[in-house]
């Protein structure tokens, strides 16, 4: 893709522009978008730009950015424009605090998996029917803090092959045990055209960003190279997002259970989602400890 281009038309040339994510760390699939960070200012959420065969996902950063979920993303960034040489500066200090932001991030994300698994637990004793989209949420983001502990950013749709990779350790040998939890074992082509439907329409009524058209493609080359395990972790991370977006008001909206049920295929056995949960809730403790004693 040319993104010189791609800037001139977005009339973006002039402004500080990084290229990030899973083609800025070389993990990308053919199909994959384009993280183009702009660091304009701008308080405007990401939005989905389709150019020629491929899309753009672009996101607005502060060159004083601040905030520790968007600056681990910076990561391995590489420059597209910079005619001012603005980005020296911002680029500089994240190298330096590369370690801290990871862990903090991490840190983060082990409390809001807590958290899930408290709403998840209430969720059950209530009989709030998103009890187990809660539990499913825990799962995810443990996986996240996860990566952060290997200096890796989310990266849903490569996350199992990266996950591979990682050396050994007893955190890292958590991860088979956390992915199973979530259920992958039960992907298969029906379940998962089944579940893009409702991840879309999740997609859609939240983000409203055009995002949808990556997942749909995404689905689509995931299944077709056969990799059901990839695309169920995927489409379930995509939904956690989602989810944890509507977080504050998603109780006011009884009728979405019947989309996320399907969109996060979600477990019937109640007592095994509250298995899960205090397993999800071991780790995360464990590793919390682990985090404070270094």
């Amino acid at each position: 893709m040319d993104l010189q281009k791609f800037l001139v038309e977005q009339g973006m040339q002039d402004l500080p522009v990084g290229l990030s994510g899973c083609r800025a760390h070389g993990d990308q699939f053919d199909l994959c978008d384009y993280d183009i960070i702009v660091f304009d200012g701008k308080l405007q959420d990401d939005r989905v730009v389709r150019f020629g065969d491929g899309f753009v996902n672009l996101h607005h950063y502060s060159i004083h950015e601040t905030r520790t979920d968007l600056l681990i993303y910076l990561d391995r960034m590489q420059i597209i424009s910079d005619r001012l040489w603005e980005l020296g500066t911002p680029l500089s200090r994240f190298k330096e605090m590369r370690h801290k932001l990871f862990r903090d991030y991490a840190k983060n994300r082990l409390m809001d998996s807590l958290f899930c698994c408290e709403k998840s637990t209430q969720g059950m004793q209530s009989s709030d029917p998103f009890s187990s989209c809660w539990q499913k949420c825990a799962l995810y983001l443990l996986t996240d803090a996860v990566f952060a502990l290997n200096q890796r950013p989310p990266s849903p749709s490569h996350a199992l092959e990266i996950t591979r990779r990682f050396e050994k350790n007893p955190i890292n040998e958590k991860m088979s045990a956390i992915i199973g939890m979530l259920g992958i074992e039960r992907a298969t082509p029906s379940l998962l055209e089944r579940m893009l439907k409702s991840t879309v329409g999740f997609s859609d009524m939240v983000e409203c960003n055009g995002h949808s058209m990556v997942i749909r493609d995404k689905h689509d080359y995931l299944v077709r190279n056969s990799m059901l395990s990839d695309c169920y972790f995927y489409l379930g991370h995509i939904n956690k997002s989602n989810f944890i977006r509507m977080r504050d008001s998603i109780s006011q909206r009884p009728d979405l259970i019947h989309l996320l049920r399907i969109a996060f295929d979600l477990e019937a056995d109640h007592s095994l989602t509250l298995q899960h949960v205090r397993d999800t809730q071991d780790v995360c403790q464990e590793i919390l400890e682990s985090i404070f004693r270094q």
